[in-house]
């Protein structure tokens, strides 16, 4: 039997475009290969104590190791511009957080972006040259657009648009 391995999965390089989409595939990426503890909470390794015991070495190695990844992991994971951006800071949090703060935008931003997702799926129409299945996936793509934003957008509305044209 062939053994699979997660750093099999190619990472999705941010060049500032979807950032919802490139942190919530970064997030998940980050989970699998055991990195995301160390971004989410940029916890401190202590200092190894006099004598220490190789548990505690081991330990030691491990926690530091995982923070070295996970900074690697997100430099590895943007494009050369936005690596000039960031190559200063010093653990993968700091980096999680700038690319946040910068591209992620405030709430009025976020709202705005939801409330223009939002208009964009009332004013589709399936098109004469397209299928149902093509018009059903354009639907759930602005759907997911808006789970993105972290905004509540049900299935049963993707449903009710598009049985207007299924029957």
């Amino acid at each position: 039997m062939a053994e699979s391995s997660v750093s099999q999965f190619t990472i999705l390089v941010f060049n500032g475009d979807n950032y919802q989409l490139w942190a919530a595939r970064m997030t998940s990426y980050l989970e699998a290969m055991d990195l995301w503890e160390a971004v989410k909470e940029d916890y401190v390794v202590p200092q190894l104590p006099k004598n220490p015991t190789m548990a505690q070495i081991k330990v030691h190695k491990d926690k530091t190791s995982r923070k070295s990844k996970a900074k690697a992991t997100l430099f590895a994971a943007v494009s050369t511009s936005f690596f000039t951006r960031i190559m200063c800071l010093k653990t993968g949090k700091e980096v999680w957080d700038y690319l946040k703060e910068e591209y992620e935008g405030d709430e009025r931003i976020q709202g705005m972006q939801t409330l223009n997702l939002i208009r964009e799926f009332e004013m589709q129409r399936m098109k004469e040259s397209e299928t149902i299945k093509e018009y059903s996936d354009r639907l759930l793509d602005i759907g997911n657009k808006v789970r993105l934003l972290d905004s509540k957008f049900s299935d049963s509305r993707i449903i009710e648009k598009n049985s207007r044209y299924c029957t």
